[in-house]
């Protein structure tokens, strides 16, 4: 806890004490639009966004110390780029929006057999699923693109089990100063590429009434955090 409360410290000095209310990012986006963006990438991310970010899911999946018969879900599933990383032994469910894809996912489960995993199309912000049907809740570079990323985290919480872990890998503003201003300023263009540069993370986790066990930088730059929290 002493590396969150350090960071949310100084990210208070800088917003204010208005965290829980402050609007998240300059950038607002709807569904259509997250679709239309990745409908496009879906037959380049693996190579664009892959290589770069590869360290964090590799650390997310360690971190979540997954045992036989755990069942996982991945909010965001993408191509399923992170499906062949979990182990044999766990349930993992993925879903998505994008149909592009989710069919590079379903093709990636059928060439490397993974008969552990299945994908859905699935709204992030409106789950089908009942109450506490999963172990770990996991959700990898998503949080930052979705319209209500508050709403997405919410739905996480209430598919997780009690005791179970909600696990976010995702950007978020810089506490400092001056790159807090600069990823403010270019937010609206990065989101046509798949995120927003400017979510604030002690806001997000106090509108989402999270509460972290641990946030750690990963990936090289040092720009991403992963997030882990236990559902109460």
């Amino acid at each position: 806890m002493a590396l969150f409360d350090s960071q949310r410290q100084s990210d208070e000095k800088i917003l204010g004490s208005d965290v829980a209310t402050r609007a998240l990012s300059v950038t607002a986006v709807e569904n259509d639009f997250v679709e239309r963006v990745y409908e496009k990438l879906a037959g380049v991310y693996d190579f664009t966004f892959g290589p770069t970010l590869h360290p964090g899911r590799l650390e997310a999946i360690r971190k979540m110390d997954i045992r036989t018969g755990t069942r996982i879900l991945e909010v965001g599933v993408g191509t399923g780029i992170n499906l062949a990383l979990y182990p044999r032994t766990c349930s993992v469910t993925g879903i998505d929006l994008s149909g592009g894809m989710l069919e590079k996912a379903q093709e990636r489960i059928d060439r490397k057999g993974l008969v552990n995993c299945s994908v859905l199309d699935m709204d992030a912000a409106a789950m089908s699923f009942p109450d506490d049907s999963f172990d770990i809740v996991y959700a990898p570079y998503l949080i930052s693109v979705v319209p209500d990323p508050v709403q997405v985290a919410r739905e996480m919480r209430r598919v997780c089990r009690p005791g179970g872990r909600i696990v976010i890998l995702n950007h978020f503003k810089s506490t400092n100063p001056l790159l807090s201003r600069i990823e403010t300023a270019i937010s609206p263009l990065t989101v046509h590429i798949g995120f927003k540069s400017d979510l604030c993370l002690p806001g997000f986790l106090a509108q989402a009434e999270l509460t972290p066990v641990s946030v750690e930088k990963v990936n090289v730059p040092r720009m991403w955090s992963l997030v882990t929290c236990v559902k109460r």
